[in-house]
């Protein structure tokens, strides 16, 4: 394997990842004695080549290339690498922490693409929502989801619910929100910038 460094310091990537602030703090990923365990764990790991015990490995050798590795978006952060480490290291802290890495330097648009109805809805409606793209396959996989979901209305009125939308002035607040924190300007990149590449 061709381990390509941030900088000269071997600990550079590892600490990159301690800075950021989605870390613990805890040093759990200098504390890593290779033991296994989350890999023995993972339920990614059973059904892909993802295998944390690696991903740690490589951070400690300040392996830069791990920002682009495919195998760090199958872990879906169940924390279940956190809950049997000996040492209480986290990889999926670790995997959130260098997806962002692949996200900011503009290495992550495909990835994020598919889910952007996700922050459209958060923008647009003030609340998560499944994006419609998802629906035939849910429609597939959950029985009854679909009869569900078409009289979700009718439902909530016999329930005595308010309307799963929240008010117009809730939403706009919420919008601005979004867009003075850059989170509109980001989807909005990212939408640009994965359409572009597959013109």
């Amino acid at each position: 394997m061709n381990v390509q460094k941030i900088t000269d310091n071997p600990l550079g990537l590892a600490e990159a990842i301690l800075d950021d602030i989605k870390s613990s703090k805890e040093d759990g990923v200098l504390k890593c004695v290779q033991c296994g365990m989350c890999t023995s764990t993972c339920p990614a790991a059973k059904h892909s080549n993802y295998n944390p015990r690696d991903i740690v490995e490589r951070v400690l050798q300040g392996d830069e290339s791990l920002i682009e590795d495919e195998e760090i978006w199958n872990c879906f952060y169940c924390y279940t690498c956190h809950s049997t480490c000996p040492v209480g290291n986290s990889v999926c802290e670790i995997n959130q922490i260098l997806k962002q890495f692949a996200i900011t330097k503009g290495l992550a648009d495909d990835k994020l693409y598919e889910y952007l109805g996700f922050a459209d809805s958060y923008y647009n409606s003030a609340i998560g929502a499944i994006p419609s793209r998802f629906y035939p396959e849910i429609k597939e996989d959950v029985e009854g989801w679909w009869e569900f979901r078409e009289h979700l209305g009718e439902i909530r009125d016999e329930l005595g619910l308010d309307s799963l939308t929240p008010p117009r002035d809730v939403i706009d607040e919420v919008s601005l929100v979004l867009t003075n924190c850059g989170f509109k300007e980001r989807i909005d990149k990212i939408r640009e910038n994965y359409e572009a590449d597959s013109r």
